[in-house]
C-alpha cells in the first residue's frame, strides 16, 4: 500500500503520561456517572498518570449531548490536536453526537498526529469516522466511567492494556528486525494484540446513585452462536479481515450521508476485506433487521469477510417470529461468510476492546472467541 493508504496507529499512553477526557456525547453531570468518573480520575492519579479535562466533562447544557453541537465539536477538535494529552477517553455515550459532525474539521484530524480515542455507543460517530475518514485506528471500548469501578473487570484492564501497549506482542524473529529478501528493506516485526472473550456477562447492573463504583454484575454464561459459510450453526470457525463497525443505531444514521466514506475505505483496503463488528442499543429486532438491510443496500457489505455481532441490549427479544439471530442472518446469509453472534461487544458488559481499523483474525474454538488484532 502507498503511504496514504496505510492505517495509522496512535502512540501508546506512556508511564506517567496524560489522559485527556472529552464529552462529545453525554458528560458526567449526574449520578452515578459523576462519582464513577471521579473514581476513575482518582484511580488514574494513583497509578501515576496526569489527567486533562475538556470543558464539557461536567456539562449538561445540550440536548442528548453535553453541550451545543458546536461546543462539543470544538472540545473534541482542540483536545485531539492538543499535544499535551496522549490519549482521549470519552466521558460517556448519549443520543445525538451525530450533530457535532458537521463542525469537525476532518482535514485537520487527518493531518494531526494520530491519537487513541476510546469510547463506544454514541461515540461510534467518531471511532468509526476517524477510521474511514482519517485512516486512523480507534478503540471501541468502555467509556471513562467504567475505569471508576472497584475492582476493574478484566475487560477494563484489557482496554487499558491496549491504550498503554502492555498487551502488544511482536510476532517474528523474537522481536528482532528481519530482512525482506524481495525488496531488501528491513521489515519490522508484526505488532499484534490478542483479546479473549469473557466467560460471564451482566444482565442486570448493580451500578446506582448509591453504588456508583459497582463492578460488573456478571452472572450469565457467555454462549456464542456461530454460523458457517453455508448458514448452518457450527461450533468453530476462523475469519479474518479489517475490523470496521460500532453501534448500529449510529451507523445506520450515517449511511448515505456526506460522512459515508465506506465505499472509498473498502476500495483502499479491498485486499484485506472487511470484518464487520456490529452491536445495538435501542434497536428492537425489527429495527436491527431494517438497519442491516439499509447498510446492505448502501453497499457496505460488498467486500465483507465475516461478521462479529455483539449481544444486543434488547437481548432475547422476539417479534412476530423474528429473533435477534434471524434479524441479522436473514440479511447476510447470502454472503456465505462466517457470522459470530452474541459476542462480548457493546451494551451488555463486559465488552472486548476492539481496535477499529486493525487487521484481525477471529477464531472460535469450544465456545471461546479469540480476537487477534494486527497493527498494520
Amino acid at each position: 500500500k502507498s503511504g496514504s493508504d496505510r492505517m495509522r496507529y496512535p502512540a501508546y499512553l506512556k508511564k506517567n503520561g496524560t489522559i485527556g477526557f472529552v464529552a462529545p456525547s453525554f458528560g458526567c453531570a449526574t449520578e452515578p456517572y459523576k462519582s464513577a468518573f471521579e473514581s476513575a480520575l482518582a484511580a488514574f492519579h494513583e497509578m501515576g498518570y496526569q489527567t486533562m479535562l475538556g470543558p464539557n466533562c461536567y456539562a449538561a447544557e445540550g440536548i442528548g449531548i453535553s453541550n451545543t453541537p458546536q461546543k462539543c465539536a470544538a472540545e473534541l477538535q482542540q483536545m485531539y490536536e492538543n499535544p499535551e494529552n496522549n490519549i482521549l477517553l470519552s466521558c460517556g455515550g448519549g443520543e445525538l453526537m451525530c450533530e457535532i459532525l458537521p463542525y469537525i474539521d476532518w482535514e485537520a484530524i487527518k493531518k494531526a498526529p494520530p491519537k487513541w480515542f476510546a469510547g463506544y455507543s454514541d461515540n461510534t460517530n467518531f471511532t468509526f469516522l476517524q477510521t474511514i475518514m482519517a485512516d486512523t485506528a480507534s478503540l471501541y471500548a468502555p467509556c471513562a466511567g467504567a475505569f471508576g469501578m472497584k475492582p476493574w473487570h478484566r475487560a477494563v484492564q484489557d482496554a487499558f492494556g491496549v491504550l498503554t501497549g502492555t498487551l502488544e506482542e511482536t510476532a517474528g524473529n523474537s522481536g528482532t528486525e528481519r530482512e525482506s529478501a524481495a525488496d531488501g528493506q528491513k521489515k519490522m516485526p508484526e505488532r499484534k494484540i490478542t483479546i479473549t472473550d469473557y466467560d460471564l456477562w451482566e444482565k442486570e447492573s448493580l451500578k446506582s446513585e448509591e453504588n456508583p463504583t459497582a463492578p460488573y454484575h456478571a452472572t450469565e454464561k457467555s454462549v456464542l452462536r456461530v454460523y458457517s459459510e453455508d448458514g448452518t450453526v457450527t461450533t468453530q470457525t476462523r475469519v479474518s479481515g479489517r475490523l470496521l463497525g460500532g453501534c448500529m443505531d449510529c451507523l445506520v444514521n450515517l449511511t448515505g450521508t456526506s460522512f459515508d466514506k465506506v465505499a472509498e475505505f473498502q476500495k483502499k483496503y479491498r485486499d484485506d476485506g472487511i470484518l464487520w463488528f456490529l452491536e445495538s442499543c435501542d434497536l428492537n429486532v425489527m429495527s436491527i433487521r431494517r438497519a442491516m438491510w439499509h447498510m446492505k443496500q448502501a453497499g457496505w457489505f460488498e467486500n465483507t469477510k465475516g461478521f462479529l455481532i455483539g449481544r444486543p441490549l434488547q437481548f432475547g427479544q422476539e417479534m412476530m417470529g423474528l429473533d435477534q439471530y434471524e434479524a441479522v442472518m436473514g440479511i447476510v446469509r447470502e454472503y456465505h461468510v462466517p457470522v459470530i453472534m452474541d459476542v462480548s461487544i457493546g451494551h451488555l458488559p463486559p465488552s472486548m476492546p476492539v481496535i477499529c481499523g486493525s487487521l484481525a483474525e477471529a477464531v472460535v474454538h469450544e465456545n471461546k472467541l479469540t480476537l487477534e488484532m494486527r497493527l498494520r
